[in-house]
């Protein structure tokens, strides 16, 4: 089976490590080999947080520069970010509502135009699937579920080999009731966004 090396991140609250989590529950639920590693910037709310899953025949756990097949980002900025780790042959799925760090907020620094960085990355990249990820977990009443809308799109790309079958039972035993109803929603418009996009 090929190797698919992904690399998400976003920013601390977005939860984007339990997005990674459940991929690669997923993942060896199915039976296949997979390896999550995570990068904790500042894990709180507003630092960078990044993690790797490799899955396939992978030990290593690092994705290193020019190599992620992948990149599942929770935000505009730490897309563009990330974008040593692509190639001409990555896939990018982005979220293209920003989240302006601490600095923007307090007017020490300016947000670039989200237009401009996509630009940017899709002149890097194979192909990018940028979607409104913020208003469609708005939409379902859990502005909490981005990370289950990020997951419904990266299946929904089929960039890797994980059913959405499979995906959707793994969500369903680690989400509280709750909320279950809202993010099986949530990662079902994620997955209907990023296939109009393919």
């Amino acid at each position: 089976m090929e190797t698919v090396r992904l690399v998400c991140v976003g920013v601390g609250g977005q939860g984007n490590l339990l997005a990674s989590n459940l991929l690669g529950q997923a993942a060896l639920s199915m039976g296949i080999n997979v390896v999550v590693s995570e990068i904790h910037g500042m894990a709180q709310r507003g630092g960078v947080v990044e993690a790797a899953v490799l899955i396939g025949d992978v030990s290593s756990p690092i994705v290193s520069n020019g190599e992620a097949d992948v990149v599942l980002s929770f935000e505009p900025l730490e897309t563009m970010r990330i974008l040593p780790k692509c190639s001409k042959k990555t896939v990018v799925i982005t979220n293209a509502q920003p989240l302006p760090p601490f600095t923007v907020s307090i007017g020490q620094g300016k947000y670039p135009a989200v237009d401009e960085i996509l630009d940017k990355v899709e002149r890097k990249v194979k192909k990018v699937i940028a979607l409104h990820g913020n208003a469609l977990a708005e939409e379902v009443g859990n502005p909490l579920s981005l990370n289950m809308v990020m997951l419904g799109a990266l299946i929904g790309s089929a960039t890797v080999p994980v059913t959405e079958e499979v995906m959707k039972k793994i969500i369903s035993t680690s989400t509280k009731k709750a909320f279950l109803e809202s993010n099986l929603k949530a990662f079902d418009l994620g997955k209907e966004a990023a296939m109009k996009l393919l």
